[in-house]
């Protein structure tokens, strides 16, 4: 399980041209399920995205989570995280999940960072999105487990 987490000020998905969802102040989780991922694995995910903290306190530390700062968060399916481009120059999908065994995953990691309390926002799995976003810090991680 590969995810990239962007600390924004906003960012949106538009689908078709349209405006499908968007946040404020919060994260955007770039999410990608590889073969062998499970729910335990998505539990640990779940739990440091909203305890990470990458929000700055009062003296300007990275010191306050998503939660802390009453953030938001915008989940989009990303299976091109699993992309290995160690050889040639096209990449390999091979380690990616089954779409149907991926999007079960990606559901119930929605519905468990809902469950935190934190708005969540979603795009929609395998649709072809545009994906807006006002990076701030720039602040960017990339988390695997």
């Amino acid at each position: 399980m590969k995810v990239v987490i962007q600390r924004v000020k906003n960012a949106s998905v538009n689908i078709a041209g349209k405006l499908y969802s968007s946040i404020e102040q919060g994260l955007l989780v770039l999410f990608c399920v590889e073969k062998g991922d499970n729910e335990e694995k998505l539990d640990w995910m779940v739990n440091k995205i909203i305890s990470l903290r990458i929000f700055e306190d009062d003296e300007l530390k990275m010191n306050r989570s998503v939660k802390d700062v009453n953030g938001q968060v915008l989940v989009v399916s990303q299976f091109t995280l699993a992309a290995d481009c160690k050889k040639g120059t096209r990449p390999s999908f091979d380690n990616a999940e089954k779409p149907d065994v991926a999007e079960t995953l990606y559901e119930k990691f929605v519905e468990k960072l809902s469950l935190s309390g934190i708005t969540v926002k979603t795009g929609v799995f395998g649709a072809m999105m545009d994906v807006n976003l006002c990076n701030d810090g720039p602040v960017t991680f990339v988390v695997v487990k």
